[in-house]
């Protein structure tokens, strides 16, 4: 089994997907849904390509992770 990260983004009118580690291998969809959706199809096709053409399959080396920023602290001197 191979697992691959899947970063998927708002557009204006639509959503945008892409793996990291599958260059080129992008999708979009009206919905998140439907984009990952679209991806998770994308990716089978791509790697099943890489199956035919004998070449090797990326080993995932992308991680996600949240950063959480402290909102600006008071100063005391603001009017209420």
């Amino acid at each position: 089994m191979h697992r691959f990260l899947v970063v998927i983004e708002k557009a204006n009118n639509n959503y945008s997907a892409y793996s990291p580690d599958l260059p080129g291998c992008v999708a979009t969809g009206s919905t998140r849904e439907e984009a990952e959706k679209n991806i998770y199809e994308a990716i089978e096709m791509h790697v099943q390509g890489l199956l035919e053409d004998n070449l090797p399959i990326p080993e995932s080396e992308s991680f996600a992770e949240y950063v959480a920023i402290a909102e600006k602290p008071s100063t005391g001197s603001e009017i209420v």
